[in-house]
């Protein structure tokens, strides 16, 4: 994909001494140049990704920062100026007596066509904050949203522009913004009253905001949430989780306020009584963390995945790639193993033009034992030969499942401990929460087998399901699975709905789940016992799991 990029940098290198602009002019990889730093009585230095380079055998004086101070515009109560209708920012650092003793010279850059890898996220109307490390290009990808939305899409655009690192210093914004308009900051600690002030007198269909940092300002974003306006923002942190553990901005992203459950309540859901829950609806719908600047990790439904993370459920982001041709690559990542819950590996990637990247068999046994876990009754696992099989049972009734064991006429002994055990079975509030024994007997790979309830029924079901396992010979989760990606593939790569085969709800359940993963849309037709899922060509965020 071809990118126009603009830096305007001879009229950065004009307002550096002559002894450092003219090592900086002699170079030939400019273009990666991110920043000169002058700090006082130090040598002055250009920095390049991963790698610094030294431009004068001369410490910097006074005069130095001075010749440079005097060709920049005024410094703000950030301590920030920059040169007018350019993007370029001078951040100045100051003694005590607040006497200017060093100065970083960051290069501003418009790059436009950067947005491509989330430009349906942009015109979707919906409200985007974007996270990512210093340097990683969260400004420079907000100022294109910001042209995109006012010259292609022909909204209103409002830039709140507090250090006039969006739109360039000086009065008349840089044309990277396009025809968007900028409304100037003049203190940072003013920043929310500009926001509220953009909604109220101007009328805005989209309001930009850089560098969301504190508790007012995530108010105030709240607030235009609310009046129907789209917003578009970057906050500090670096992913949704820096988000959730910072008390002043996790309004951005809902809230999270702890609740006491009535002991009934707290039974239902099989967890502690105090819990962490969302208290409202985000105020950006969709979040992008920015990795590097052709991959991104995409939180299509915050509030969703808030809900999940709090509850202790994965919550995978879609991960975007951006390849040398300009396709898109997606996938979708599995959160990093932690020992309060295993990591499930990476999930198959499928491409726009519906090549599919190869699931590995561990994949298919996590994605198995993932999806298993919430249907009473069902292993974790495939059972294998179960006479004789030493069963551990985790907090479940151990006289009822020997009456199970029983009545079911399976050859099976129950056992004290994990380490004697060839199965585990325990219920699953439990199995959510991940106890001591069930981390043990998955890394040990013992089969886990999940239960709804402590009754007996349920119990004899399980082992009822054991045994027609081994009779059967194959994993029927695992055949549905591969059949459902397979099917997905097709679906995206020949255009038409793909049909499933006929298969119970438990079945079909799972596969609309792996549907909706893949950001398919799948709805199930016909009658028992010929019902069947269909899977449909084009991507979809609403999905019907009616059956």
């Amino acid at each position: 994909m071809q990118r126009e990029i603009t830096d305007d940098l001879d009229a950065l290198l004009d307002v550096l001494p002559p002894h450092i602009c003219r090592p900086l002019r002699d170079r030939d990889d400019n273009q990666q140049l991110l920043e000169i730093v002058m700090d006082l009585g130090r040598l002055p230095e250009a920095r390049y990704p991963g790698r610094e380079v030294i431009l004068s055998d001369h410490e910097v004086t006074d005069a130095d920062i001075e010749y440079v101070v005097s060709r920049i515009g005024e410094f703000g109560d950030d301590n920030r100026a920059g040169i007018e209708r350019t993007l370029h920012r001078i951040s100045a650092i100051r003694n005590r007596r607040r006497r200017i003793v060093g100065l970083t010279c960051r290069v501003g850059r418009a790059v436009f066509g950067t947005i491509a890898i989330i430009d349906d996220l942009v015109q979707s109307g919906q409200s985007i904050l974007l996270l990512g490390k210093p340097g990683v290009g969260k400004t420079t990808m907000l100022r294109e949203v910001a042209r995109v939305l006012a010259d292609e899409m022909n909204k209103r655009v409002i830039i709140v522009d507090t250090s006039n690192e969006i739109a360039g210093d000086g009065d008349i914004p840089h044309p990277a913004i396009g025809s968007a308009r900028r409304m100037q900051v003049p203190t940072p600690t003013d920043q929310h009253a500009i926001m509220i002030e953009a909604v109220e007198n101007h009328m805005p269909e989209v309001i930009v905001i850089d560098e969301i940092g504190n508790e007012l300002e995530a108010a105030a974003a709240r607030t235009i949430a609310e009046r129907g306006v789209q917003l578009v923002g970057t906050a500090h942190g670096n992913t949704l989780d820096n988000l959730m553990l910072n008390p002043t901005l996790s309004d951005l992203i809902g809230g999270i306020q702890s609740v006491t459950l009535s002991d009934e309540e707290a039974r239902r859901r099989g967890t502690q009584k105090s819990i962490l829950e969302r208290k409202a609806p985000p105020t950006f719908g969709v979040l992008v963390e920015i990795q590097s600047w052709d991959r991104v990790a995409v939180h299509t439904d915050v509030g969703e995945t808030v809900d999940n993370l709090l509850r202790g459920w994965d919550a995978p982001a879609e991960i975007r790639e951006m390849g040398d041709d300009g396709d898109i690559k997606r996938s979708w990542a599995r959160p990093e193993a932690r020992p309060d819950r295993p990591g499930l590996g990476e999930r198959a990637v499928i491409r726009r033009d519906g090549r599919r990247g190869g699931v590995s068999r561990a994949h298919e046994r996590s994605e198995a034992r993932e999806l298993r876990a919430d249907s009473a009754g069902q292993a974790t696992e495939p059972a294998g030969d179960m006479r004789g099989k030493r069963i551990y049972p985790f907090g479940i009734a151990r006289n009822r499942l020997e009456q199970a064991i029983r009545d079911v006429g399976l050859g099976a002994s129950i056992v004290e401990t994990v380490d004697e055990a060839d199965v585990l079975m325990t219920l699953r509030n439990y199995f959510r929460r991940k106890p001591d024994a069930v981390r043990e007997a998955e890394a040990r790979q013992i089969p886990v087998y999940v239960l709804k309830s402590n009754s007996l029924a349920e119990m004899e079901k399980s082992l009822s399901g054991m045994r027609e396992s081994t009779n059967r010979g194959f994993d029927p989760v695992m055949e549905a699975m591969r059949e459902t990606e397979d099917a997905i593939s097709e679906a995206m790569s020949s255009e038409r709905s793909i049909d499933l085969p006929p298969a119970n709800s438990y079945i079909r359940r799972i596969q609309h789940q792996i549907a909706q993963r893949y950001n398919m849309q799948s709805r199930s037709h016909g009658r028992e016992p010929y019902r069947r899922v269909r899977i449909y060509p084009n991507p979809d965020n609403s999905f019907d799991f009616s059956e």
